[in-house]
């Protein structure tokens, strides 16, 4: 059975690349990958408001998920994310009650918005955390890329059409740049055209 890598959310960002859309940045607990996933509006609202503790007048869909859970007597034991396919994360939801323990599909940005409001850990799958992370490590008090890890990288973003004009090697150190400045969302698109070009 894989392994499964426990992560913890660092940050919530709007994403440049797509209006309307944001940036969730999951890290490796005790480890130096960094998890860039994008997600829709609603969806950093539902989490920007768990993290704050902000309570809406009326419950939000996953506050009415919850409700409807605790009814049942069910329990949400983790969410993981399981595989990213073309750019697109998968997630499960594992829940248990008195009687039956199960799995819910479910998108990445929903589950984790479920899992801090139950307080429960969320994991990824090792090939998940291979296929979209990107590497940090500290050097001198200043985060940089690791040169040993070249992480593949593929979003559902707009690709700046000025990164075609750039040789690999000057794509490279971009890519260092942007990773260093912890500028996911352009690390993601820089990444996505070496991919191309290999």
């Amino acid at each position: 059975m894989e392994k499964n890598i426990e992560l913890e959310i660092l940050g919530l960002s709007s994403n440049h690349s797509q209006s309307g859309s944001f940036t969730l940045v999951l890290g490796e607990v005790n480890g130096t990958r960094r998890l860039p996933i994008v997600i829709g509006m609603f969806e950093a609202q539902a989490i920007a408001l768990e993290i704050e503790k902000i309570i809406p007048n009326r419950p939000m869909t996953h506050d009415l998920f919850k409700s409807f859970a605790s009814g049942f007597n069910y329990e949400i034991e983790r969410v993981v994310i399981t595989d990213m396919k073309e750019g697109v994360y998968y997630a499960k939801i594992q829940s248990k009650s008195d009687l039956v323990t199960t799995e819910i599909d479910a998108r990445p940005s929903d589950a984790i918005a479920i899992a801090i409001r139950f307080g429960c850990p969320v994991y990824c799958t090792e090939k998940a955390m291979s296929e979209g992370a990107v590497e940090h490590y500290e050097v001198e008090g200043s985060e940089e890329k690791s040169p040993e890890k070249q992480p593949s990288q593929k979003f559902v973003t707009k690709k700046e059409p000025s990164l075609k004009d750039f040789s690999l090697d000057k794509l490279n150190q971009m890519l260092d740049k942007a990773i260093g400045n912890e500028d996911y969302e352009r690390a993601a698109r820089i990444r996505d055209e070496i991919n191309k070009r290999n």
